[in-house]
């Protein structure tokens, strides 16, 4: 079992959304510093996994620190970091500077990483890259030593259990995906 796994075992979807603010998240040579995450749980009228494993949604059951992929409204994929079983982190931006070049070319119009989309374009994440693991250098998640200061709000674009506040991001970073209702950091 890799570090990175080792290090969110047993973690539920709101500690692992936490956690993984600052995290560095690198794929296939472009990467950079996960600046917000929403959190998704099996009892979430909001989650893929509310009503059970489906084909669909499998990889959501399987292992933590495993990639769930899905297609989001038939037009962009959208990459998730599996918690528990039923239980994943959406990654909705990222604060990218390592193969800006290569990022660039699949996504030449700005933001790069700002909104899950644009992040899964950047990155280049595939549908064959749901159900992958995130423990080495070419798809892999390092934890920061800390934990920085979060922003804490509700989760954007669902239309169920929005009011929880599962939505964190990294206090005073530029290119979060659209900005928090109460910007004041917590712990």
């Amino acid at each position: 079992m890799s570090s990175f796994m080792q290090q969110i075992a047993g973690l539920d979807a709101v500690a692992l959304a936490r956690r993984l603010i600052g995290a560095r998240l690198t794929v296939r040579g472009a990467g950079g510093t996960i600046i917000e995450t929403e959190a998704y749980a099996p009892d979430d009228p909001a989650s893929h996994s509310h009503r059970g494993p489906t084909p669909r949604n499998a990889s959501m059951f399987g292992p933590a620190g495993h990639a769930y992929v899905y297609r989001s409204y038939g037009i962009h994929l959208c990459l998730n970091v599996v918690a528990t079983p039923g239980a994943a982190v959406l990654i909705r931006a990222l604060d990218p500077d390592t193969g800006l070049d290569l990022m660039r070319a699949r996504r030449p119009a700005p933001p790069l990483c700002s909104g899950p989309g644009r992040l899964t374009q950047a990155l280049d994440i595939r549908p064959d890259d749901d159900g992958a693991a995130f423990d080495g250098p070419d798809f892999g998640i390092v934890l920061a030593a800390a934990v920085p200061d979060l922003l804490v709000g509700p989760r954007i674009g669902i239309n169920r259990a929005q009011d929880l506040p599962w939505r964190f991001g990294l206090a005073g970073a530029a290119g979060l995906s659209r900005p928090f209702p109460r910007a004041r950091p917590d712990r």
